[in-house]
């Protein structure tokens, strides 16, 4: 069977997953505008989108857990975005209700600036030396508060020597620090200097006649960069110019993120193209191993279930093993194309899907499709059988795998904003029975990442590094008197406890999106272009939280850069250069100026 066609995913995103039968596709957002400049700007922007309307004032304390959760220790008075603090219960799910803004504006508690709490008073100082201490704090206290987002700082002994809560906050270019970047060369002495970006290729959109056409998929090997595009996965050099291109039988229905070191990897496929008889092309039960080193097809199977052929939602790599799965269950083949295992009509329990990566983790279902009871097993990647088992709390109808290594996987239990996801669940699946280890919330908004609703893999807007989950934080005014424009944050939280451990600020008039991590665990993010600066790629230090900018992108290209925009849609950052790709073409716009591409590359050169 098909999926069922996905809710809206809020503020525009596209869907990602593909279109069941006689669904129409989804059709992308085009990236938000810029907002108007002031006068005589180098490149004149378009008007902006409105703003999102703001959520509701913090309840006054949490609700007992609706569906299953363990009971969390009580959290103290909210903060601001970012405030370090024990993970808060997840709240029974209410009727939707229009967000009240609180009295003094977006986030304001009564009396007082944006974010702002009360500041206790100091306890007497010991000597002179402590008093110096306690009013640095005070004084750092009151600073990140009038930023917009702050954190607290506590105080340490009586030698003076405090210690400090760890955030960041960015300069206006996207701040600096220290590191590696993600191909593990040593920063060295231009750590603290970005490196002046430029266009460097841009694969050109193709033309259709159709109003979208899904065209996922995009991998980085040391040889390679390849894109899925109109029923075909084109590769380019490193730096652009087309090598090969590998034609599949209709369009790409799921395409993981995932490709092993030797540069292989899979898709799913359309059994047929659109046609004047049907529209929408075949059903989605193709599944096709790549070898993108050498743009060769290495096979192409499908799976057979009484006399029809099994249709699938999605496709991953894990552990060596190719897996599919959807709703008549999941099937596997290790990389050179023998069958593992396969969905039987008398399954009493099927795979919605799996996460991959270096381990192979599914989603199974069982009992009634209204009332399902979800598990979440780590599995032996070459027989399928599960290694740990973790029964997803009742009432949840759907789950997505984030991460495998470390597990995390998101839920929703009565989220409104349209995001997906209303908590992420980190898992201990080192023995049989996975344990919960800690959870996070999404704070209905406060927090804005993004998971499609019925796909196993494909949140985006986040990063999992080394036990430690990067979200961004919802786009908020700045706070600060005389400075117009938006801003938002990225926050980490500790898997360990769920805590919020740090925050790194964005920059005013983009939007600081999470895209991955490096070796070392460190988040990279995206600051998207705006009519102030092009977009710019940092590294947030995964123990300052500081951001070091690895490229910024020049002003006079931000409307080109602007096409595709990792808030919606794919992007990479890759041995020192930033690829950007759709998920679906379009359309000519008609108000394009210029080229539109399906694919770009950013770098030095």
């Amino acid at each position: 069977m098909s999926q069922p066609p996905q809710p809206p995913q809020g503020f525009g995103a596209p869907q990602d997953q593909p279109p069941g039968f006689g669904a129409p596709p989804a059709m992308p957002p085009q990236p938000p505008q810029a907002p108007p400049a002031p006068p005589a700007p180098p490149v004149p922007p378009a008007a902006p989108p409105a703003p999102p309307v703001p959520p509701a004032a913090p309840p006054a304390g949490p609700t007992p857990p609706a569906y299953g959760y363990p009971q969390a220790p009580p959290p103290p008075a909210p903060g601001g975005y970012g405030y370090p603090q024990t993970p808060q219960t997840p709240q029974t799910p209410q009727t939707p209700q229009t967000p009240q803004t609180p009295p003094g504006g977006y986030g304001y508690p009564a009396g007082y600036g944006y974010g702002y709490a009360q500041q206790p008073p100091p306890p007497p100082a010991k000597n002179k030396k402590r008093a110096v201490a306690l009013v640095g704090a005070v004084t750092a206290f009151v600073l990140l508060a009038g930023g917009g987002v702050w954190y607290a700082v506590a105080g340490g002994g009586d030698d003076g020597k405090d210690d400090q809560a760890k955030s960041s906050s960015a300069t206006k270019d996207g701040g600096k620090g220290k590191g590696k970047d993600d191909g593990g060369e040593a920063a060295g002495k231009d750590a603290g200097k970005a490196k002046e970006g430029k266009f460097l290729f841009g694969a050109e959109q193709p033309s259709i006649k159709d109003s979208s056409r899904p065209a996922g998929g995009m991998w980085i090997t040391d040889k390679v960069f390849a894109k899925g595009d109109l029923d075909k996965v084109v590769g380019y050099g490193l730096t652009g110019g087309k090598q090969w291109e590998i034609p599949l039988d209709g369009d790409i229905c799921s395409a993981p993120k995932h490709v092993t070191a030797d540069g292989k990897t899979a898709v799913l496929v359309a059994q047929a193209p659109p046609s004047s008889s049907k529209p929408y092309g075949g059903p989605c039960n193709q599944v096709v191993a790549l070898d993108l080193n050498n743009g060769k097809k290495l096979w192409q199977k499908s799976v057979g279930l009484g006399d029809k052929e099994v249709t699938f939602a999605e496709v991953t790599v894990g552990g060596g093993t190719v897996a599919a799965g959807g709703l008549g269950g999941g099937a596997a083949w290790s990389l050179d194309g023998k069958e593992l295992w396969k969905p039987k009509a008398d399954d009493a329990c099927r795979d919605d899907g799996y996460g991959g990566g270096n381990k192979l983790v599914a989603v199974q279902r069982c009992g009634d499709y209204e009332r399902p009871q979800l598990k979440v097993q780590t599995l032996d990647p070459a027989t399928g059988m599960p290694k740990s088992s973790f029964k997803v709390p009742n009432g949840i109808d759907y789950a997505h795998i984030v991460s495998t290594d470390p597990l995390v996987i998101g839920v929703n239990a009565g989220d409104h904003t349209g995001n997906g996801v209303s908590d992420f669940m980190a898992i201990d699946d080192s023995g049989k029975d996975g344990k919960l280890r800690s959870k996070v919330a999404t704070e209905n908004g406060k927090f804005a990442p993004r998971c499609p609703s019925t796909a196993v893999e494909g949140c985006y807007r986040l990063a999992v590094g080394k036990d430690t989950l990067y979200l961004p934080s919802d786009d908020h005014q700045t706070g600060k008197s005389g400075e117009a424009g938006r801003i938002n944050e990225v926050v980490a939280f500790d898997l360990s406890n769920g805590r919020a451990k740090g925050k790194t600020d964005g920059r005013v008039s983009s939007t600081m999106v999470p895209i991955g991590t490096d070796k070392d665990g460190a988040a990279i993010a995206y600051l998207t272009a705006s009519w102030r600066a092009g977009g710019t790629v940092v590294r947030i230090d995964p123990n300052s939280f500081a951001a070091q900018e690895l490229l910024k992108n020049p002003l006079a290209t931000q409307k080109i850069e602007s096409q595709i925009s990792p808030q919606f849609e794919p992007a990479i950052w890759a041995q020192g250069r930033l690829y950007l790709g759709r998920n679906y073409v379009h359309k000519p716009s008609p108000f394009a100026e210029g080229k539109e591409y399906i694919a770009m590359i950013w770098g030095t050169g």
